[in-house]
């Protein structure tokens, strides 16, 4: 087959422990599953059906720099526990679910806040205010054969070594096998996606010269200097 361009180039995150890397196809993001951060959001954090957006492959960054985009004055950091998928399928029971997964690790839901009250207020979508480059800073990826399924533990975000955010994975409304479970209904999953799970309160702004240091549980952590 001639290709009329060179094909893209596939996107990969690092295993730790190895020099393999996993292959990214798509990434899931869960909006409001921690309820302290729904309420400082604004919102009632009732066990509500879950919702979703995503952002693309190449957001992911492993490179440990987040460079301050443009067309905003607001990024606000959320430390958020990344789920990659081995395998996938559609209408996954919950009790099955936890099979799918690869592996964790650490990541950051950087967001454009003000872009995003723009587009909240005139009922647009979020794709302006998430899905800008190197938006998903993340650490390496820990298989689960390693470290177990991670429902609870630590998470914790420093900014120029003062807490901001922190919190417990069992303090997730929607937990992992769930989440899995619910996207499985309404897309065809596979091997190679990628699920943030959400962030606890203390979302805030970040500023050039920062450094974040994103902590989750037995994870290895995740240092990002914003340039």
């Amino acid at each position: 087959m001639e290709l009329i361009i060179p094909a893209p180039t596939t996107p990969t995150l690092p295993i730790a422990g190895t020099d393999a890397r996993f292959p990214v196809r798509r990434v899931y993001c869960i909006g409001r599953n921690y309820a302290a951060h729904a309420i400082e959001m604004g919102h009632d954090p009732d066990r509500e059906p879950p919702f979703f957006f995503q952002k693309n492959p190449d957001n992911l960054d492993p490179s440990g720099t987040f460079p301050y985009p443009v067309k905003s004055n607001d990024v606000h950091h959320e430390v958020e526990l990344a789920v990659a998928l081995k395998q996938g399928g559609t209408n996954i029971p919950v009790e099955e679910a936890l099979e799918h997964v690869f592996g964790y690790a650490v990541a950051l839901d950087m967001t454009r806040r003000d872009l995003q009250a723009v587009a909240k207020k005139a009922g647009r979508p979020w794709d302006t205010a998430k899905a800008f480059e190197s938006s998903a800073p993340i650490g390496p990826l820990v298989s689960a054969d390693e470290i177990g399924h991670m429902d609870e533990g630590t998470i914790e975000l420093l900014v120029n070594g003062e807490q901001r955010q922190i919190g417990n994975l069992n303090q997730m409304i929607w937990k992992t096998a769930e989440m899995i479970s619910y996207l499985s209904e309404y897309f065809t999953l596979a091997a190679g996606d990628v699920i943030l799970t959400g962030t606890p309160s203390g979302v805030a702004a970040v500023q050039k010269g920062d450094t974040l240091e994103a902590k989750i549980a037995d994870l290895e952590p995740l240092f990002v200097q914003v340039t």
